[in-house]
């Protein structure tokens, strides 16, 4: 039986996963204005929903929301960009390794543990990112290294909201992004502005649409869940990547890729079996505990 932080992991990275699509589908139009009409969507949104909920949209934790947004748009203005310039398979492999950025940044700033066996999990995923990675040879290096760039302050955010826990309504944390990323976006955007068409707009949408149901049910997962627990699913979304990217995009993979593949849902299933034991026997112990 799946938990609640598990299913909403799920969710999370096949939203995220469809977002990336909509992104790769407007690569004409520049990140920063992508994510300016992302930013404005996920706002009204975010605003109506705690309005209705009567929760104060300012928070609480001022100082780690801000840092929070901050950290969430620079890991999505590297990220659109890179996105944008290489294929949407290597794009989507080099995000997810913001899991282990974020499984070691949760070390220091909410003092969870990692155990040994963990890392090896991490280790056999990360592996076959790598796999994944190295079948595509048509790569500008230096968006690939945005990419990885990107992933570590995506780590940085997502160990935010793990800090934040229970303290702040999702809601909140997610308007914040916003509330910080606009100022910024809105005003490269006036000075480097193309003219959306058609279905341009639509796909615009979608971004934002997507994105705002991507970034709730992840907030929802990393405050439910310990983040060691549910940072490997984020690999889950590779194997949407590669589908995606091979059906839209033409994006062609060999052997290789489907053993990459293999190694990133074996180390996901080993973790989430993994950390499973270990709570049934947490379990068991505070009951013995409790009985005497």
């Amino acid at each position: 039986m799946l938990s609640k932080g598990v299913k909403y992991m799920l969710l999370s990275t096949l939203f995220f996963s469809l977002m990336n699509v909509s992104v790769k589908l407007v690569s004409h139009i520049p990140a920063a204005e992508v994510i300016m009409f992302r930013s404005i969507i996920s706002l009204f949104i975010s605003y109506i929903y705690l309005r209705r909920a009567n929760v104060s949209v300012w928070g609480n934790n001022h100082i780690w929301l801000v840092a929070r947004g901050v950290a969430g748009a620079t890991a999505l203005l590297l990220f659109f960009n890179t996105l944008q310039n290489i294929p949407l398979a290597t794009a989507a492999t080099v995000q997810y390794m913001s899991p282990i950025f974020t499984a070691i940044l949760g070390i220091f700033i909410v003092k969870e543990r990692v155990r040994p066996w963990q890392w090896v999990f991490f280790g056999l995923s990360f592996a076959g990112v790598l796999v994944i990675e190295g079948v595509e040879t048509d790569v500008d290096a230096f968006y690939l290294w945005l990419g990885v760039l990107s992933s570590v302050f995506s780590g940085i955010a997502y160990t935010i909201v793990r800090k934040l826990n229970t303290k702040e309504h999702p809601l909140v944390i997610i308007f914040y992004f916003p509330l910080v990323t606009l100022p910024v976006v809105g005003i490269y955007s006036l000075f480097n502005w193309v003219q959306p068409e058609g279905w341009d707009w639509a796909l615009l949408l979608l971004v934002g649409v997507l994105t705002q149901l991507g970034q709730y049910y992840m907030t929802m997962s990393y405050q439910t869940e310990e983040i060691s627990k549910v940072a490997n699913l984020n690999y889950i979304g590779i194997i949407y990547a590669l589908i995606l990217g091979y059906f839209l995009f033409g994006e062609l993979f060999n052997l290789w890729s489907y053993i990459g593949m293999a190694l990133v849902l074996l180390g996901v299933v080993l973790n989430m079996r993994y950390k499973n034991r270990l709570a049934k026997r947490e379990a068991v112990a505070q009951e013995g505990v409790a009985v005497k």
